[in-house]
């Protein structure tokens, strides 16, 4: 959900128009994710606040005039007393995790490293690229965990998800062939 709300808002706020290719794309992924959406009504509240969330960060992200650095730099240090926060109240109830073994800690830390990298991508690739594209890409996130549901965890493969993915995977093959298309058109 959270592309096609990339391309709702880069379309409403950003002015970005899409080619004949590209909405039909739209077009197949919306599909794809209605089908999805029909099986999912009960947790939806949780697909569309992600999804709204993240697109508007992501617009945020876009036409800030900050590098990524610095603007990590500022979101990290906005959200710190936040964070500083919970891990004192989590430990204070002796749920924290953090100082309770070198393991636990190590890993905890780690993940700060693991998430800065990906933002810091995020916000590269949001001021270079359009939204929409923006929007595309993110479908790499569900289709990895998609097959790892699968092929590496044997999470049952319904007929709904296949029929979802398969929307999906489609409209993204749409989507790049516009894109080597018009990459070709402009070279020669």
């Amino acid at each position: 959900m959270n592309p096609l709300v990339n391309v709702l808002l880069g379309r409403l706020f950003l002015g970005e128009r899409l080619r004949p290719l590209q909405m039909a794309a739209v077009a197949v992924a919306a599909i794809g994710v209605a089908i999805l959406i029909g099986d999912a009504l009960d947790t939806l509240w949780v697909s569309v606040s992600l999804a709204f969330s993240f697109g508007l960060y992501g617009l945020i992200r876009k036409v800030t005039p900050v590098g990524s650095v610095p603007g990590l730099a500022i979101e990290t240090t906005l959200l710190a007393p936040l964070a500083l926060g919970a891990v004192f109240w989590y430990a204070q109830a002796g749920t924290g995790g953090f100082g309770d073994d070198l393991t636990t800690s190590g890993l905890l830390i780690l993940a700060g490293v693991i998430t800065a990298v990906p933002l810091l991508m995020f916000a590269t690739a949001a001021r270079r690229m359009s939204y929409a594209s923006l929007g595309f890409v993110q479908y790499i996130a569900p289709s990895i965990a998609f097959l790892l549901g699968v092929y590496a965890y044997g999470e049952p493969l319904s007929t709904t998800k296949l029929a979802c993915f398969v929307l999906i995977w489609t409209s993204i093959a749409i989507f790049c062939a516009d894109a080597i298309k018009t990459y070709r058109a402009a070279k020669a």
